[in-house]
């Protein structure tokens, strides 16, 4: 038990855990904002502070659980969650979880030199990881950009292309569900293969929401809030599901996970009521902008998994820049992305405030 300690869990002490706790401020604002669990964000950052990939997702995917319920709470209040269309998408997104567990904890036991020394394992599984990472989340930030940056200002915010969905809705794949909260008409096969998708990604960088969030804005044609909402409900069973597997190898890090709530649990108010106040396009725009940097940030530590997979030969002392580096980008990242959002949060409460004196002055004999 000692040695499995030492090689798979960091030492905790108070800078790192103010770190920690920080990431899970950034990641909770931006979860109740676009929806993604801000795993994107939390993932990586807990990597760079050591924590073997495997180790990160899975403490992750149990802090999932918790802040998911809370945001699609938050999310429910306002409207915002399809609880009937997160359904029919669990049982589909436990099997991809289960396939992302099995391969990440066989690449973790068997990969080489890892994140705390030579011959610790997890080398492997690191850069298996990261390359998931970096390939899937840089094809959702391209896209959203694109998408967001097409929208022209003198047409008014017209929402995402609904181009993929009205191609979909001309395939005949029987049978179909109607969800009248989202209110789309959506083919069974089509919803099984989201599910399966975004519970693979979640168990493998628990990143599930960049699959899902995005699938029911461009393939089913949600609304992008109810997009947010819907997969933050259905993120609740995903975590605890992909938590308690993780949990029985042995790789969840409860410390991890209860410092990444203190911040995360009040982070995803703020984001949540962040999406009544944002234009639509502006979401897509901070949303696409965040993961870009955060993949350029994840591809800059590549270079320290090959060099200890021995795929490449470079000095170990430039490990510790490559991992600061990466630290820094991500980090400027995720407190640029917050820091819009509490920009307009703000603004949005003090005029709020402002028109409501100017009511009551109003309403004064």
């Amino acid at each position: 038990m000692e040695s499995f300690l030492i090689y798979h869990f960091i030492h905790v002490n108070f800078w790192t855990a103010a770190q920690v706790v920080l990431l899970g401020f950034v990641g909770g604002i931006l979860s109740g904002f676009i929806g993604s669990g801000g795993a994107f964000f939390m993932t990586p950052g807990m990597m760079n502070l050591g924590v073997p990939g495997v180790v990160a997702v899975a403490s992750n995917i149990a802090h999932k659980f918790g802040k998911a319920m809370m945001g699609s709470k938050k999310h429910g209040e306002l409207g915002n969650v399809d609880r009937r269309l997160g359904g029919f998408l669990v049982f589909t997104s436990f099997v991809g979880i289960q396939i992302a567990v099995w391969i990440t904890g066989f690449l973790f036991k068997g990969g080489g030199g890892g994140s705390h020394g030579e011959g610790g394992g997890g080398a492997a599984a690191d850069l298996y990881i990261s390359l998931v990472f970096i390939c899937i989340l840089s094809l959702v930030a391209v896209s959203m950009l694109r998408d967001a940056l097409r929208t022209r200002p003198e047409n008014g915010d017209t929402g995402p292309s609904r181009r993929i969905a009205a191609c979909l809705s001309r395939l005949h794949l029987p049978p179909y569900i109607y969800f009248p909260v989202a209110d789309v008409r959506i083919s069974l096969w089509i919803l099984m293969l989201v599910g399966l998708a975004t519970g693979y990604l979640a168990g493998t960088i628990g990143v599930g929401g960049f699959i899902g969030v995005p699938a029911m804005i461009y393939v089913f044609g949600l609304p992008t809030a109810v997009a947010a909402g819907t997969e933050l409900y259905l993120a609740m069973f995903m975590g605890a599901f992909g938590a308690i597997n993780y949990a029985w190898l042995g790789y969840v890090d409860i410390r991890l996970t209860m410092l990444m709530y203190l911040g995360s649990l009040f982070g995803v108010y703020i984001g949540a009521y962040g999406t009544k106040v944002v234009k639509e396009v502006v979401i897509r725009l901070v949303t696409g902008a965040i993961i870009l940097l955060c993949v350029v940030s994840r591809a800059v530590a590549v270079p320290i998994y090959l060099r200890q997979l021995g795929l490449i030969a470079m000095n170990p002392g430039w490990d510790v820049y490559f991992n600061q580096a990466s630290k820094l980008m991500l980090f400027v990242a995720g407190l640029s992305g917050a820091g819009l959002i509490l920009f307009n949060v703000i603004r949005a409460y003090r005029e709020k405030g402002r028109v409501r004196t100017t009511l009551i002055e109003a309403a004064a004999p």
